[in-house]
C-alpha cells in the first residue's frame, strides 16, 4: 500500500502545495460507489500487520506534509476516528457471525429451545439472554417467564423489572415470587424461624442497610412499592388470570388496599405465600375467601409479632364456605383466640397441615373434640411451636386423645417452645420439663408420629434455629419414632432470654398491649 492511498483513506491531500482543504467533523465516504469504498477497504485490511514499521512512517509523513499545527492533529484525529470505526464493525460482525454459529451448532431448535429455558430460574434465563441473540430470541418467548421467582437477599428489583417480567409472561404467567428472604427460601418443616426482613433494623452481608438507602431518597430504584403488582391487573387481568402461585416477602411498601387489588385478579390462586407484609391478617383472609375460591395452601407470617388482633368470627366463616378445597393452612406470628381457630380447623375439611407457630393467645382449647367426624381428622400435620400461651394440660389431653384414636392420620406434631409451656393457673408459671405420661405408650401405638416436644432448662431460654437434619426427617420413616421411643426430651439452654415475652394473658381486648410500637414508615408509596 502506497501513501497516496493511506492519504485518501483519512481525507487528506497527498500533495502539501494544495490548497488546505476544509475537513468536516466526521469521516465521510470517499467515494459514493460501493465497490470502489469496498476496493479501498480491502485494500487497507491487505495491510498486514508485519508492515507496521511502513504504517507508522505513513502516517509521520502525512503529518509533517500539513504546515499548521491544526492540520497536523486534525489528521491524527482522523485516523484514530477511521481506526474505532473500524474496530467497532469488526466486532458487530464478530457478533453477528458468532450469533449465527451458535444458531448452527446449537442442537436444538428454537422451540425446544425455549422449552428448557423454560424450564431455568428466572435469572439463568436472564443471563441465558444476553449471550448471542439466537438465546435472546428464544429467552423472549412468554414461556420463559411463566415460572418467575424474581427474590433476593438484598434490594435489587424494582417495579419496572417485575413489570416487564409480568408482560413478557402475559396470559402463560404461572407462578410469581417477589421480595427479599433474608434466609432459606422456605422455612423448614417444624421451624419457627422467622423470614421477616426489616431494612431498617440491619445490614446484610452485602452491605446494605437502611441508613444508606434513607441517604438516596428519591434516587433508589431497587426497591418494590405498593404498586409492583400492578401488572397482574392490568390490561384486563390477563396476567393474573391463571396465576396460581405467589408468593412475597418483606415488600415493606405493600399494604391492604394494593394487596386486595391484586388478589382480585387471580381467581385462580391455589397457592398463595406472604411474608413480612404490612397487611392485616382479617383483610388479607377476606380477599383471600372474596376473590380466590380454589386456593390449596395459605401460609401467613406477621410482619410484627402479636400485635396483629384483628381477626373476627366472621371472617373465619367466610374462609370456611368460601375456600372448602384450603389443605395447608400457616398463620404465625398473629393473636389468635382458640374460638376463632377452632372455627377454621373444624370448618376446613380438607386441612391436612396446620401451623400456628409463634402465635399469642392460644392455649390449646382449640383441639378438644377435635380430629374425628367432627373435623380435623385429615390432619397430618400440627405444629404449635413456640406459642407463648399453649398450655401443658392441654397438650396432655391432646396426645391422649391421640391415643384414644383420633387423629389417625397424624404424622407430625410440634409442641416445642423455647420458654416452656403454661400451668393452667397461670400462664407466668412455665413448665420446663412436662410430664406427658401417655407419650411412650403412645409412639409404641403410633410408631409413624413424630413428637417434637424440646424444652430448655428452666429459668433459660434457647434461640436456636431447628437444623434441616432436626425437622426434614421423612415422617413416615421408622427412625422417626425409634428416636422417640424412650420419651426422653432434649433441654438446651442459653445465658439470657431473647425471646420478648407478652405481658398480658393474651385474651385482653387491647391488641397493642404488653407490644413495643413500631412507628411506620414515612416513605412516599406510588399509586396503583
Amino acid at each position: 500500500m502506497d501513501s497516496a492511498l493511506l492519504h485518501h483513506a483519512v481525507g487528506v491531500s497527498p500533495n502539501p502545495k494544495l490548497k488546505r482543504p476544509c475537513y468536516p467533523n466526521r469521516i465521510s465516504t470517499p467515494t459514493s460507489d460501493p465497490n470502489q469504498f469496498d476496493a479501498l477497504l480491502e485494500s487497507l485490511l491487505d495491510f498486514h500487520d508485519s508492515s507496521a514499521i511502513t504504517l507508522d512512517l505513513a502516517i509521520d509523513r502525512i503529518i509533517e506534509s500539513r504546515p499548521h499545527d491544526s492540520d497536523k492533529n486534525d489528521v491524527i484525529h482522523r485516523a484514530l476516528r477511521l481506526g474505532s470505526a473500524l474496530t467497532e464493525a469488526a466486532k458487530r460482525s464478530a457478533r453477528r457471525r458468532a450469533s449465527t454459529h451458535n444458531a448452527v451448532v446449537w442442537p436444538l431448535p428454537s422451540d425446544l429451545t425455549i422449552k428448557v429455558f423454560s424450564l431455568l430460574d428466572t435469572q439463568s434465563v436472564c443471563h441465558a439472554a444476553a449471550t448471542c441473540s439466537f438465546f435472546n430470541k428464544c429467552a423472549a418467548d412468554p414461556l420463559c417467564y411463566s415460572d418467575i421467582n424474581l427474590t433476593t437477599i438484598v434490594p435489587r428489583v424494582n417495579n419496572i423489572v417485575v413489570s416487564t417480567m409480568i408482560k413478557r409472561a402475559g396470559k402463560v404467567l404461572r407462578s410469581l415470587k417477589l421480595g427479599i428472604i433474608p434466609g432459606p427460601p422456605v422455612a423448614s418443616l417444624g421451624s419457627s424461624q422467622a423470614l421477616v426482613y426489616c431494612m431498617r433494623n440491619s445490614s446484610d452481608t452485602s452491605g446494605f442497610s437502611w441508613n444508606d438507602k434513607k441517604s438516596r431518597q428519591g434516587k433508589e430504584t431497587s426497591v418494590l412499592t405498593r404498586s409492583c403488582l400492578a401488572p397482574l391487573i392490568g390490561d384486563g387481568g390477563t396476567a393474573g388470570a391463571l396465576l396460581k402461585r405467589l408468593h412475597l416477602y418483606n415488600i415493606e411498601r405493600m399494604d391492604n388496599t394494593a394487596f386486595g387489588a391484586a388478589i382480585s385478579a387471580c381467581p385462580f390462586l391455589l397457592d398463595l405465600e406472604i411474608v413480612g407484609l404490612h397487611v392485616e391478617l382479617r383483610q388479607t383472609l377476606e380477599s383471600v375467601s372474596r376473590s380466590c375460591p380454589l386456593i390449596d395452601r395459605l401460609f401467613f407470617e406477621s410482619s410484627k409479632t402479636g400485635r396483629d388482633d384483628s381477626l373476627k368470627l366472621p371472617t373465619c366463616n367466610d374462609l370456611v364456605n368460601n375456600c372448602p378445597y384450603l389443605s395447608s393452612l400457616a398463620i404465625r406470628g398473629f393473636k389468635l383466640h382458640d374460638h376463632k381457630v377452632r372455627v377454621l380447623v373444624k370448618g376446613l375439611r380438607n386441612l391436612k397441615f396446620v401451623d400456628f407457630s409463634t402465635s399469642y393467645a392460644i392455649t390449646g382449647e382449640f383441639l378438644r373434640n377435635l380430629g374425628g367426624s367432627v373435623g380435623g381428622s385429615l390432619l397430618e400435620v400440627l405444629i404449635l411451636r413456640d406459642c407463648m400461651h399453649l398450655r401443658e394440660a392441654e397438650v396432655s389431653r391432646l396426645l391422649s386423645a391421640i391415643l384414644a384414636g383420633r387423629f389417625k392420620l397424624l404424622k407430625h406434631l410440634d409442641v416445642s417452645n423455647r420458654e416452656g409451656l403454661a400451668s393452667d393457673d397461670d400462664w407466668y408459671q412455665r413448665c420446663y420439663t412436662p410430664s406427658f405420661m401417655s407419650l411412650c405408650e403412645l409412639l409404641e401405638e403410633r410408631p409413624n408420629l413424630r413428637v417434637l416436644a424440646d424444652f430448655p432448662a428452666e429459668g433459660s431460654f434457647v434461640e436456636e434455629p431447628v437444623t434441616s437434619s432436626d425437622v426434614n426427617d421423612d415422617t413416615n420413616s421408622p427412625s422417626v419414632a425409634s428416636s422417640h421411643t424412650s420419651a426422653e426430651y432434649v433441654f438446651t439452654s442459653s445465658s439470657e432470654s431473647s425471646y420478648n415475652s407478652d405481658q398480658s394473658s393474651g385474651n385482653e381486648d387491647d391488641p397493642n398491649a404488653g407490644f413495643p410500637v413500631h412507628e411506620e414508615s414515612s416513605d412516599e408509596v406510588d399509586d396503583l
